[in-house]
């Protein structure tokens, strides 16, 4: 293993080498920690009974974080502390030439404050609010002084779309893209954009840490994941949390000021989040099964397709993927189609057609609620009163509409059996953040 790749990170093993220099710098730490009953984790932070994963000769492993490596107590966290090993800059390394409006610029200088004072932040901002481009003045002053700086989201496909855009935004700095399905090697660089699973292979990396899409799953279900974001930046270090959808532990956090807060309650072009239009559709998976479409919904998207108007159609469960596919082919034989779900080995290929215009839709599932954009569509749930979808959700998937500010308006149409307490939750929520921006002086489209 070269040396660099050591530095910031944590590595398993029984032994380990290194370059003759750095050897007296090398950090050797227990895997876990065994006290009275318990197994505690050192990649995790996770508490696990002993009894529940023991192994031969009185070793334990953790289970919760299996799936980067198996850890074992008879093994070391082997790292080098970070040395930031980067030119610090005098010209900035900035490419981008768009202008933010005054909100975003007020955001944008926080932002920076909190990266230079070494605090954790919230930005609290709507979906399609231009988040990624507030975070731009603070990383390039940080990468001018030479520290080390990470993007992380919960999510694969927001990593993906991330990525192109910070190497537009600073093309003159390497960087590397680390998630469970990328290929090639690991390289020590400037900037990394990962998934938050990846953080558990950092140890004091980062001076300046975003978490992108903080309530999402898993990140928001995950204790060792944000353990993870704890011990990946540096004890000095800055950690920003981003989202439209704040949990209720984070806003609690704020009510007690142990976290401060940037809040941006409108779009960067100046108009209202699409508002969401309820239609109650009756037994829709039953309608399914009889090779039919709900009547509201087949209505809908003969509008749709007849406006030549682009889509993506979301659905509960996996299963009902097939079910509406079979459906939609032969009732609308010249729509280019694609289902798409977690587990898709063709995910990746699937979005990025929609993106460049070859599908006319997707039906997916909650995959791509958030952190992903494709222009001038309309957004359609099937089944929105279905458990699966939280309030958050909700939300974030009718912020898919009217992102561009070439194309600033889309349709939300949830057809649902009853209008649950979720559904109006994220139509109240919407319509507050508009009635807010509005009496802000934030809406009527910037110039």
């Amino acid at each position: 293993m070269q040396t660099n790749q050591l530095f910031g990170r944590q590595v398993l093993a029984d032994k380990l080498s290194v370059e003759t220099a750095w050897q007296p710098k090398l950090i050797r730490r227990p895997t876990m920690i065994i006290t009275g009953q318990w197994a505690i984790c050192q990649r995790c932070g996770q508490r696990i009974a002993k009894q529940t994963v023991q192994l031969p000769q009185e070793a334990y492993y953790c289970p919760h974080c299996f799936q980067l490596g198996r850890v074992t107590s008879n093994q070391w966290l082997w790292s080098l502390p970070e040395p930031n090993l980067f030119s610090k800059r005098t010209e900035s390394p900035l490419s981008w030439t768009g202008q933010l409006t005054p909100a975003q610029n007020a955001c944008s200088q926080q932002i920076n404050h909190i990266f230079g004072a070494g605090k954790t932040h919230l930005l609290w901002a709507v979906t399609g609010a231009g988040k990624t481009e507030m975070l731009f003045l603070g990383i390039e002053q940080a990468l001018m002084k030479g520290l080390r700086v990470a993007i992380a989201s919960p999510r694969v496909d927001v990593c993906l779309e991330l990525a192109p855009r910070l190497q537009a935004a600073f093309t003159s700095i390497p960087q590397i893209v680390l998630h469970g399905e990328m290929k090639g090697d690991y390289e020590y660089r400037q900037l990394t954009i990962c998934t938050t699973h990846q953080l558990l292979r950092f140890y004091h990396a980062f001076d300046v840490l975003v978490i992108d899409e903080v309530d999402a799953f898993p990140f928001a279900a995950d204790p060792g994941l944000n353990f993870a974001a704890e011990q990946a930046k540096k004890e000095t270090g800055a950690l920003l949390y981003l989202t439209a959808t704040p949990s209720k532990e984070l806003q609690r956090l704020e009510r007690q000021h142990k976290l401060t807060v940037s809040y941006l309650p409108a779009r960067y072009h100046g108009y209202p989040l699409p508002e969401i239009k309820v239609k109650l559709t009756r037994r829709w998976r039953q309608t399914l099964t009889k090779n039919r479409l709900p009547t509201a919904v087949k209505g809908l998207l003969k509008q749709l397709v007849s406006n030549h108007r682009r889509f993506l159609l979301f659905v509960p469960h996996v299963k009902d993927l097939a079910a509406l596919e079979s459906v939609l082919k032969p009732q609308f034989p010249g729509l280019k189609l694609a289902t798409v779900h977690a587990g898709d080995p063709d995910r990746q290929d699937k979005v990025q057609k929609m993106r460049t215009g070859e599908l006319d839709g997707l039906v997916t599932t909650t995959i791509l609620e958030r952190g992903v954009t494709f222009t001038n569509i309309d957004v359609i749930v099937v089944g929105a009163d279905d458990a699966v979808f939280s309030t958050a959700a909700l939300v974030q998937i009718a912020g898919r509409a009217g992102r561009k500010a070439a194309y600033p308006k889309g349709l939300v149409a949830f057809f649902a059996d009853s209008q649950t307490k979720t559904i109006k939750e994220a139509r109240h929520q919407i319509r507050f953040v508009n009635r807010k921006a509005q009496r802000e002086g934030l809406l009527g489209g910037y110039k």
